[in-house]
């Protein structure tokens, strides 16, 4: 399997599943994240994707300061709606991370370990996307806003030429690794492109 390396070196994410751990699947219920892992489950690499990954990464660490986030024990809300934008990539992104889900997720074991109605749209915040911890109800906002990490200028052109199908093969490459060095590059500046606010 090839893919760009960078992937590699980008922060992994560690949760505590009890879930997991209960059917026998990860001892202790622990285990990663990578973000290898959510572009196979997204199929693809990009801005919103990498964004995704880091708002997670970014409002666990504050929510789980000295310890792994716990999966299914964190809900999640969204400004928008689930059919504008980008919100339904994002929130599926977090999904695979957190195990939040709207209500199509799993319904619990005897009452425990439910993951459905953790995720909300519509919500009136004002940041990307707010954390919860459903433990304790310390809350997170998170922004992501990768303007500052500006796209090649070369890619423009290409995509016009890719999407009239006028692209040769070795334009249609060039332009792959013009979409993916800015996803690089927002990974490398991500202090500059999230803001975490504790409420």
């Amino acid at each position: 399997m090839s893919y760009p390396k960078f992937f590699d070196n980008c922060e992994v994410i560690q949760v505590k599943d009890p879930l997991s751990n209960v059917l026998g699947a990860f001892e202790n219920g622990e285990y990663e994240f990578t973000y290898l892992d959510v572009v196979k489950s997204a199929g693809h690499s990009c801005p919103t994707v990498a964004g995704a990954y880091l708002i997670t990464q970014e409002a666990l660490k504050a929510l789980y300061p000295n310890e792994r986030a716990v999966r299914g024990s964190i809900k999640v809300e969204f400004k928008e709606s689930l059919e504008d934008g980008v919100a339904g990539v994002i929130g599926n992104v977090i999904s695979h991370i957190t195990g939040a889900t709207d209500r199509s997720g799993f319904k619990g074991l005897a009452g425990k370990f439910a993951r459905h109605s953790l995720m909300d749209f519509n919500a009136n915040i004002s940041s990307s996307a707010r954390f919860t911890r459903i433990d304790n109800n310390e809350s997170v906002d998170v922004i992501y806003n990768p303007s500052s990490v500006a796209p090649n200028p070369k890619m423009q052109p290409l995509m016009q030429k890719m999407m009239q199908g006028s692209a040769s093969e070795e334009e249609l490459i060039d332009f792959g690794t013009i979409w993916q060095d800015r996803v690089k590059r927002i990974f490398e500046n991500s202090q500059s492109v999230i803001t975490v606010t504790s409420l």
